[in-house]
């Protein structure tokens, strides 16, 4: 039986940190499941899910808490619960004039409809013609079985009217991972 370790790690970007956590990481017995990372402005953010035997766990934990003399800080929960599954899933795709408040209005749609965030990625970027700020935004969306698919897309579409936004949804699961 394993048991799993939730860290989120940040630090100042540089070559070879991936590296360095990977390798303590098989160093102590743990195997890198799942994982996120980015680089946002010069800091290097991740999050990750490590399995693990529950024996060597705190020895692990150990070893990452040293790595935060190299400038990393680490959040780490352990985990005894199976990684949930069911529920259907959806893609959500948004993209508009970027404006403070975007992410709040549509997490506050899904949420009052029990519509779980099971992943979201953001960007702002420059439009193509026009040169504006632009916001998108990709979300892998999970489904309590008793909504009604019409019922959240009619929800969305209002909101992406007031917004100003182009929303679109996709039940398709060949499509529904954030990439």
């Amino acid at each position: 039986m394993q048991i799993h370790l939730v860290l989120t790690v940040i630090g100042r970007d540089r070559p070879g940190l991936v590296s360095a956590v990977s390798e303590t990481i098989a160093a102590g017995g743990g195997n890198w499941l799942d994982t996120r990372m980015a680089s946002l402005s010069g800091q290097f953010a991740g999050m990750l899910l490590v399995a693990i035997a529950p024996e060597k766990a705190d020895a692990l934990v150990a070893s990452l808490r040293r790595m935060e003399a190299q400038g990393l800080r680490f959040i780490i929960e352990k985990s005894d619960e199976p990684t949930p599954t069911g529920g259907r899933t959806l893609r959500l795709e948004l993209v508009g004039l970027d404006r403070p408040g975007i992410i709040r209005d549509i997490s506050r749609v899904l949420a009052a409809q029990n519509v779980s965030i099971a992943e979201l990625e953001s960007e702002c970027v420059s439009g193509s013609f026009s040169g504006e700020a632009m916001f998108k935004a990709k979300a892998r969306l999970t489904l309590p079985d008793d909504l009604h698919l019409e019922d959240l897309r009619q929800s969305l579409e209002a909101l992406a009217h007031e917004l100003m936004v182009d929303l679109s949804l996709d039940d398709n699961p060949a499509l529904v991972h954030c990439a």
